[in-house]
């Protein structure tokens, strides 16, 4: 929490009145105008606490109109109502004076964005531009020079867009990129791009006039009006990230507009700002969106535009503000998220913008985001409020002064039980633990720093000390002097204060008593810290030393050490502080940028061992160091996450030199964007982290718990208890809530872990205790219990059994349930240790200790709900265990309604018990028993729940009451007809019980009904009701008696198979209707038996029956037996299935060939034995198989035959049976399959049988078989028929000669028995080839020679055998054609006449056409023969026709 300081102005004129105040953009310096009613006006600066720079003040007789500081530089441009500006320049503490240009009030003035250029402006409209050099003189004339006519009121640079980035580029360039260079190279830039560098030095501004018109001035000096509003402009803002600018009115009017390059603006939205628009108003922008307007009110008015909604924050008056104070001025602080408003009762008003992901920010409501502050008050009327960009500074005027307000830490010290807390610049808060008393001390000074005693309380502000005594009850002051100290540390009645390269000790008023010195290679002291009696004091120079306090004067204890040695490269001291014993030190590290890094250094004294603890460290490796000499199972507390935090504070306990304790605060800055988004709004910001540091053990976390809200900050720690300062609005809660206390506790103590419960304990039990939470802390349970033994109090053992429950430690809990002497809680913790959970034993012990709300909390946190469920049962918290129930431990829900139930019913509640046992579903058996003292409620109960079950129950009772009516009509209701029954037999009404029997079928109601007939000699209905209960034994043991033998017969039927046979052995005794008893046995599985019988009693038909019913399962003896008898009775098919059945396969097939029985495939199917057969031996089968084949051969069944020699593996006899079956397909496909030379040739035989003149397929599978069985001489038979068909069918002695060429190949490479033969086929085969040839070639060369066709024609005619080769009629025909051609018809006749010899008549026609026989006779004179004309014409013709069909045939199928 901070203060904030008000330091005054120290100005020269102290009559003056400031009028105008402003900070420099970089540097804490504030310059401020000021109207003095004796001199006119002046300027001064001052620095950041008020002090007055000499040489810049600035005085006219007239008055300053307006102030600008330069960008960067320290100088500053003063504007006065005469026209005139001067030029302070703070640094060479010099004044220019600008030509003058203007003769009004300067009302305009403003340094360019880089600092190179001034515009003023006057009253008159006058505008000026000037160029500034680096000190602050005018160079040369004025660059622009304008004229508006009307007074001109606001001026805003637009900022140059962004050019190239020239680090980048510059780092491009070095590592040799060759286009950066060329951006450089100024020669070369011709050839490239130009080097982009804004607008030349962002030289273009906005101007508004008092007549409410806005213009844009660009960087060549032209002038362009941009708009115009209503009224005067009161605010004028440019948005640089969107180039838009935002104008707003005097009547507050608000416009947004974007803007071109070339200063065109377009409107994009306009709204009327609520508020009184007399008074002038405050307007500032926050975050590029926010505006926000303070005109005068009590309210300040905010505008989001992004979001466009509006919202106001006003001062509460719980925080010490007035009713009705308003609100003149604000501004904002981006780097604190501060909106600081003055009012005029002179008190500040501040608000903190809330900090948190974007997310979050965007949930909040506009109002939500920010939150009243405590005020500092000053007097007077604040009218203007400007913070400072640097160091948080505010400067407030309230027009008598000006107050520059700096911001500065929270002062507090808490040592020897006095704690001591900064509420305000000059008030502290006092608590003396000790005495348990506050008080409030004022001190005349601004306070920087305090340090509390229990003697004495010194403060100091780096100029002056102050010290307090205690005495009694009361403060007095015991000194003051001067001392420029900035750190000060108090032992018994010596100061420590630090001057360079010393360390001063003092008394109280001051005087210096001895110094303690350090050489300059140690450097300056500058932290001090005082921890018993030791003195550690660290330098500038990261060295540290440790003086030993305890006599007359300080010695050192630990000679100087070397901070950089020790933990080379980690950086400067920020903090140093040593144990109660002077044997160790911790150090937090200051990193090179100023921050505090993320570890703590431990530094061992008398070891000269050194430690370093990381907060960044990983978590494993963080709680192995916490943890050498302790298990992790056995870990007191958990080591919480810590990765992104950093130590803030850190002490060692007064007395007790193991107990150090730390506070971490989260590093700030270090998170990127994505993780902001992941954050978790829990996360814990500060966490108070305590350590036992010990030679042995190194660090052990002792404990760590999260900084409670309440608190602001960690003062130290003293056994018992942890100290923390309050936050202000929480102490004041606190003092409303007590009332009695008159000065508000800032200080509150919490106790640590161990010692919750105990009090204030006396220091035996102190130490103890503290010795105890050491050794459980390492894990030494040996040592903690004899630290501990001593002790009697139950009390303490009881809080330690408590801090079990935390702590998860049964075999600590166990000892102190012992030392308590709770034997109950022994027992229980025992027989919980079979509880697999930790969480659940822990749990029991909670509830032993009436730790419910830890007990509920371990039980849910280990998902043990049925344990839950019963401890809510238990501490009488049903509706929570009714809940648990029914969400998470369904399994016992029934039980858990159940024992609601039973609990309402022991409190007399009733009607809800009746409703819980309901729902547990045992309301059956319980709600008759809880009713049963109240008779009409039940029966009303029983009535309204329309239960059988509960009818029933009723029924029975009424039953034992005597009640038979109305116990029928509830039995009725609960159709439990047995009992209807039971009941109308007892009252003797039996025709009524049959009634229910028949109609209902209920076994139980038809038995006890056929008992009663039984009973009553009343055979058949009682056979008749046994039937319907479905017990037929004793149905049947009715009939037997009885000789019901038709009856006996169907109940048998219907009853089991041992029922089946006492009635067949019942008919077989009475040796009438044996066919009854061979069906009963044959159905009750007994065959033998009724084989037997229906042999004896030659029953056919049931013989039949049976058999049909026997299967490979049955007796093969009575197999054979039935099959025998078949046979004897000539039913051969019937004793065939048998036999097969019985697996006698020769039998079988001799009785089919004996009796000549068509084998059908299915029986065929039952003589094959499968290979993996054991009943046969391979040969044996293959014989079987053969015979059968043989048997279907004989029956003409070839393909089953073929199936069978298949089988049987003998595929020629196979074929053979296909061949005889004519099955062409299948015999092709057989030979293709069997692949032997005899089946392939056997095959291509088959084929050869068949008309393969006309279907080629059937043609060439003969080839093909012939082929494969290398048949060749086969094969060269088959061409040569070829041959002869191609003549004899179709003349075509071409393809004749083919096929003879193919019949001469295949039979010279065939092997026959005969070479002889074979040569004489040969020859024979050559000749006429020969002869065809010669025919072929005389038939070819007639066209071109046919006289010598002809000759050669004449000499085949010659030729001895040549008909073997070409028929007589071929060429005969050919030379009657030639001569009738020639007309030389007396040839043709001759040949005619040879042709009619050699040829019969009729076949006359397929050589010589009619038309030609014509011809030859017209040619010789000779008419054609009557007798043979008409036939030969008429056959001619018929035949004619065949041959011409058998050609065209041929042409289709080449």
């Amino acid at each position: 929490m901070a203060v904030y300081v008000d330091h005054r102005t120290e100005a020269p004129d102290s009559v003056a009145s400031p009028s105008h105040i402003a900070w420099h953009p970089l540097h804490p310096l504030l310059a401020v105008a000021s109207i003095s009613t004796a001199s006119g006006g002046c300027v001064d600066i001052y620095l950041e606490q008020g002090e007055h720079v000499s040489n810049a003040h600035v005085e006219r007789s007239f008055q300053v109109t307006s102030l600008s500081w330069h960008p960067s530089r320290p100088i500053l441009a003063a504007g006065w109502e005469t026209g005139e500006v001067v030029i302070l320049n703070k640094q060479d503490k010099e004044h220019h004076a600008v030509p003058p240009n203007h003769n009004a009030k300067i009302t305009v003035l403003n340094w360019s964005t880089n600092g190179t250029c001034l515009v003023s402006g006057d009253r008159h409209g006058v505008l000026v531009l000037w160029r500034m050099d680096q000190r602050g003189r005018v160079q040369g004339p004025a660059l622009l020079k304008q004229e508006y006519g009307k007074c001109l009121s606001h001026c805003v640079f637009r900022p140059p867009p962004p050019g190239e980035d020239f680090v980048q580029l510059a780092k491009a360039a070095v590592s040799g990129d060759e286009k950066a260079l060329d951006m450089f190279n100024w020669r070369k830039a011709g050839t490239g791009a130009p080097l982009k560098m804004g607008l030349q030095e962002g030289l273009s501004f906005f101007i508004t006039l008092t007549d409410g018109s806005v213009h844009y001035v660009n960087e060549k000096g032209k002038t362009r009006h941009v708009l115009s509003t209503d009224s005067l402009v009161q605010k004028l803002l440019f948005l640089e990230k969107r180039d838009v600018l935002v104008v707003i009115t005097e009547n507050l009017q608000l416009s947004l507009h974007a803007v071109t390059l070339e200063g065109e603006a377009e409107e994009l939205m306009k709204v009327k700002l609520s508020g009184k628009t007399a008074h002038s108003a405050d307007i500032i922008l926050i975050d590029h969106s926010l505006v926000v307007t303070a005109l005068g009110e009590t309210v300040v008015r905010f505008w989001d535009l992004d979001r466009d909604e509006n919202y106001v924050l006003s001062p509460d008056v719980q925080f010490g503000f007035e009713g009705g104070e308003c609100i003149n001025c604000v501004s904002y602080c981006s780097a604190k998220g501060l909106l600081a408003a003055g009012t005029n009762k002179g008190r500040i008003a501040m608000w903190r913008k809330a900090a948190g992901s974007d997310q979050s920010m965007r949930a909040l409501e506009g109002k939500e985001k920010w939150k009243l502050q405590a005020p500092t008050e000053l007097e007077g009327n604040v009218t203007q409020i400007k913070w400072a960009s640097r160091k948080n500074l505010l400067a407030v005027n309230n027009i008598s002064s000006v107050v520059i307000l700096s911001e500065q830490a929270m002062s507090s010290h808490f040592h020897q039980q006095v704690a001591v807390v900064q509420v305000s610049p000059n008030l502290f808060n006092v608590t003396i633990f000790s005495t348990g008393t506050v008080h409030s001390l004022r001190v005349d000074m601004n306070v920087n720093g305090v340090f509390a005693t229990k003697d004495a309380v010194a403060f100091w502000n780096g100029k002056q000390v102050t010290v307090f005594e205690c005495s009694g009850d009361t403060f007095r002051s015991a000194g003051s002097f001067l001392c420029d100290s900035p750190v000060l540390s108090v032992h018994g009645e010596n100061l420590y204060t630090v001057e360079p390269y010393r360390v001063q000790v003092r008394t109280w008023q001051g005087t210096v008593k001895q110094l303690l010195v350090f050489s300059e290679a140690e450097g300056n002291p500058c932290f001090l810290d005082v921890c018993g009696n030791f003195l550690a004091v660290a330098t500038d120079l990261a060295h540290f030393k440790i003086f030993d306090l305890s006599r007359r004067e300080a010695k050192v204890h630990c000679n100087s050490k070397d901070f950089s040695e020790l933990f080379p490269g980690l950086g400067g001291i920020a903090s140093v502080k040593c144990n109660a014993n002077g044997n160790k030190v911790s150090i937090l590290v200051s990193k090179a940028d100023g921050n505090i890094d993320s570890r703590i250094c431990f530094y061992d004294v008398e070891m000269d061992k050194v430690t370093l603890f990381d907060f960044k460290a990983e978590q494993g490796n963080g709680r192995e160091k916490l943890s050498s000499g302790q298990g992790i199972d056995k870990s007191v507390v958990e080591y919480p996450e810590l990765h992104s935090h950093i130590p803030a504070c850190h002490f060692w306990d007064q007395s007790e030199p193991r107990l150090f304790v730390c506070e971490a605060i989260l590093q700030t800055g270090l998170q990127s964007p994505d993780q902001k988004k992941n954050q978790t709004e829990s996360r814990v910001d500060v966490w108070i982290i305590s350590f036992f540091s010990t030679e042995e053990h190194g660090l052990l976390l002792q404990d760590s718990f999260p900084l409670p809200s309440s608190y602001q900050v960690l003062l130290g720690i003293e056994v018992p208890h942890y100290y923390f300062a309050k936050k202000l609005g929480e102490a004041e809660k606190g003092q409303a809530e007590s009332g009695s206390i008159k000065v508000s506790q800032m200080v509150a103590r919490r106790p640590m872990r161990d010692f919750i419960g105990l009090g204030d304990c006396d220091k035996t039990t102190r130490d103890a205790m503290l010795n105890f939470s050491f050794y459980l802390t390492a894990g030494d349970m040996d040592e903690a219990f004899k630290s501990i033994k001593l002790i009697k109090s139950e009390a303490v053992w009881e809080n330690m059994a408590r801090m079990c429950v935390k702590t998860q430690r049964l075999d600590v809990a166990k000892i102190c349930l012992g030392n308590m002497g709770h034997a109950r809680g022994a027992k229980a913790l025992r027989e919980a240790e079979q509880e697999p959970e930790q969480e659940a034993r822990v749990a029991v012990l909670a509830i032993q200790l009436g730790m419910l709300e830890d007990a509920e909390r371990l039980y849910k946190a280990c998902k043990r709900y049925d344990l839950l469920n019963k401890f809510y049962q238990a501490s009488n918290q049903w509706q929570k265990a009714i809940e648990t129930a029914e969400a998470h431990d369904r399994v016992h829900l029934r039980t858990t309604y159940y024992n609601y139930a039973k609990h309402l019913e022991a409190t007399g509640e009733q009607s809800l018990a009746l409703t819980h046992y309901e729902k547990s579903d045992t309301h059956r058996f319980e709600v008759p028993r809880m009713l049963s003292e109240d008779l009409q409620a039940l029966e009303n109960y029983v009535n309204k729940m329309k239960d059988k079950s509960l009818w029933k129950w009723w029924a029975q009772y009424l039953e034992s009451q005597s009640d038979m009516e109305s116990a029928l009509k509830y039995y009725a209701l609960a159709q439990d007809y047995f009992s209807l029954v039971r009941v109308h037999c007892f009252q003797g009404n039996i025709q009524k019980a049959a009634e229910i029997a028949n109609e209902t079928g209920n076994w139980a109601a038809s038995y006890h009904l056929a008992r009663q007939y039984e009973s009553q000699d009343e055979i058949k209905q009682a056979v008749h009701f046994y039937t319907r209960a479905q017990a037929f034994n004793n149905a049947i043991r009715l009939c037997k008696e009885n000789n019901l033998d038709d009856q006996l017969m169907n109940l048998a039927l219907l009853s089991s198979p041992e029922d089946m046979i006492e009635a067949a052995c019942y008919y077989e005794e009475k040796g009438e209707q044996m066919d009854r008893a061979v069906m009963l046995y044959h159905k009750a599985g007994h065959f033998s038996k009724a084989l037997e019988l229906a042999f004896a009693t030659q029953q056919f038909g049931a013989l039949q029956l049976i058999a049909e019913d026997l299967d490979e399962k049955s007796d093969p003896a009575l197999l054979a037996r039935c099959s025998d008898f078949f046979i004897e009775h000539a039913q051969y098919e019937k004793a065939t299935e048998l036999l097969l059945t019985a697996k006698k396969y020769h039998e079988a097939l001799q009785l089919c060939l004996k009796q000549n029985l068509t084998i059908t495939e299915e029986m065929a199917e039952k003589m094959t034995v499968s290979k993996d057969s054991k009943d046969l031996s391979e040969e044996s089968r293959r014989e079987l198989l053969e015979q059968i084949a043989d048997c279907c051969m004989r029956q003409g069944n070839y393909h089953m035959a073929t199936k069978k020699y298949t089988q049987a593996g003998n595929k020629l006899k196979a074929m053979r049976a296909l061949l005889k079956s004519g099955d062409t397909e299948k015999i092709v496909f057989f030979a293709g399959v069997s692949r032997q030379r005899e089946i392939y040739i056997m095959a291509a035989n088959y084929l050869q049988s068949l008309d393969w003149r006309k279907d080629p397929e059937i043609m060439k599978n003969i080839i093909s078989f012939y082929t494969k069985g290398r048949a060749l001489d086969l094969l060269a038979g088959f061409y040569d028929a070829c041959a002869q068909v191609e003549i004899d069918e179709y003349q075509n002695y071409e393809k004749a000669q083919g096929a003879l060429t193919e019949a001469y190949k295949c039979l010279s490479k065939a092997k026959t028995r005969s070479p002889l033969e074979q040569e004489s086929k040969l020859a024979h085969l050559q000749s006429k080839m020969t002869l065809i040839k010669r025919f072929i070639h005389a038939r070819r060369v007639y066209s071109e020679e046919p006289k010598e066709a002809v000759r050669q024609c004449e000499l085949l005619l010659a030729e001895q055998d040549f008909d073997n080769a070409i028929r007589h009629g071929d060429i005969l025909g050919f030379l009657v054609e030639h001569y009738v051609q020639v007309e030389e018809f007396h040839m043709a006749y001759r040949y005619l006449e040879e042709m009619q010899k050699r040829i019969p008549p009729m076949n006359l026609s397929y050589y010589v056409t009619q038309q030609t026989i014509e011809a030859v006779h017209r040619g010789v004179g000779v008419p054609v023969s009557r007798t043979l004309v008409p036939e030969q014409i008429c056959c001619g013709s018929m035949e004619n026709k065949e041959v011409e069909e058998e050609v065209a045939d041929e042409a289709e199928d080449p």
